[in-house]
């Protein structure tokens, strides 16, 4: 059977009510019950459970959506600068992808190299990444809900998510470095 609860305040009293019917169904046999008792106190309107606690997570719920935004901020930063010192490292190292192209590097071997270097980077960042969150755990432990500040799952998640990420963010440097004509690339010097 199914319980349907509500929240009645009478003076400086609040009073819990379970029912086996829906709640706003009971207000007026409440409203009349507690008339009689005290005809000429008004009580609040009823509130439901779920109304109560809706309230009181609401500022929990608005801290999750905004750490959620400045998370995906974060990403969103994260894979522009990878995406940025991978374009630069593919145009300082023109001259030596056309060398390596000219003398029979084939473009597989071009991608192995830059992302290689992308991989290496992303894999630090990640390491760093780690143990500031180890670090900082105390600190952001009040912030999680239903999850230890040292949740290794969270933690191994999170780590292959910001190496996929950082990978998809070598992947344009490293295809237009594999498309260097070792003839305009040598060329240019």
């Amino acid at each position: 059977m199914k319980r349907y609860q509500l929240i009645v305040s009478l003076f400086n009293v609040t009073f819990f009510v379970r029912t086996a019917i829906p709640t706003m169904s009971v207000v007026p046999q409440l409203r009349e019950t507690l008339g009689n008792l005290a005809p000429t106190i008004a009580f609040q309107t009823p509130v439901t459970i779920g109304e109560v606690l809706d309230d009181t997570f609401v500022t929990n719920r608005m801290e999750g959506w905004l750490f959620g935004i400045f998370a995906g901020i974060a990403v969103l930063l994260a894979v522009i600068g990878i995406y940025g010192v991978m374009s630069y490292f593919v145009s300082e190292r023109t001259r030596e992808i056309g060398i390596r192209m000219a003398l029979g590097a084939k473009s597989v071997d071009v991608l192995g190299l830059v992302s290689k270097l992308g991989f290496k980077l992303a894999l630090l960042g990640v390491a760093l990444g780690v143990v500031l969150a180890v670090v900082l755990a105390r600190v952001i432990a009040n912030f999680l809900f239903e999850v230890r500040p040292t949740d290794p799952v969270t933690y191994a998640a999170v780590a292959a998510l910001l190496t996929v990420v950082a990978l998809l963010a070598c992947y344009i440097p490293a295809r237009r470095a594999m498309r260097v004509d070792p003839m305009v690339a040598l060329r240019y010097e």
